[in-house]
C-alpha cells in the first residue's frame, strides 16, 4: 500500500547535462612533419565550445569526469604514418598505415573510449619519425575530434 498521495512540490530548476566536446583539423599550411614524441597540433578548431580543447598544445584536458570517445581520422599521403592516442604520457592505442607506392591519398582512422577524471589529458602523438604521413589540403583533411559519452558526476539523480 503506497499510502496517500502528498502535496505537490514546488517547481525546481531543470537540471543540466554536462557538456564535452570538441573537433580539430590540421592546418593546411603545416611545414613539415609532426615531431615525434610531442603532441600533433591540430590547430583549426572547427567545434570547442567548452574551451577543452587546446589548439596551441594540441591537448584535450578533461574537466568533466567520465567516459571520453576520442576518434582521428588521417589523410595520408607519399608516407607512411604511425602515431598514438596519448593520456597522461601513456600510450592508449597505435594506428598505422603503410605507404604502398600508391599515387593518391588513403586515409587511417581510430578511435577509442577512455575513461578520465579532472586535469587528465588526452592528445595524439608522432610514434616513429620515419611514419610521418600526416597530409592536409583544401580537398582532404585529417581531424582530431573528442566527446563526454557519459558523465560520472554523482550527487545528482541527473547524472547517476
Amino acid at each position: 500500500d503506497p499510502g496517500v498521495k502528498g502535496e505537490r512540490g514546488q517547481p525546481g530548476e531543470c537540471a543540466v547535462a554536462p557538456k564535452s566536446a570538441f573537433s580539430a583539423k590540421l592546418s593546411e599550411t603545416k611545414s613539415g612533419p609532426p615531431p615525434v614524441g610531442e603532441a600533433v597540433r591540430f590547430e583549426t578548431v572547427l567545434l570547442n565550445e567548452q574551451g577543452h580543447y587546446d589548439p596551441e598544445t594540441g591537448r584535450f584536458t578533461c574537466r568533466v569526469p567520465g567516459v571520453y570517445y576520442f576518434a582521428v581520422h588521417a589523410t595520408v599521403y607519399r608516407a607512411s604514418l604511425q602515431f598514438d592516442l596519448m593520456k597522461n604520457g601513456h600510450i592508449e592505442a597505435s594506428y598505422f598505415q603503410y605507404y604502398g607506392n600508391w599515387p593518391k591519398p588513403a586515409s587511417l582512422s581510430g578511435g577509442s573510449l577512455l575513461h578520465l577524471v579532472p586535469s587528465d589529458q588526452v592528445w595524439i602523438q608522432m610514434g616513429l619519425g620515419e611514419y610521418n604521413g600526416f597530409y592536409s589540403s583544401q580537398k582532404t583533411d585529417s581531424t582530431f575530434s573528442g566527446f563526454l559519452v557519459y558523465s560520472d558526476w554523482k550527487n545528482s539523480a541527473v547524472f547517476a
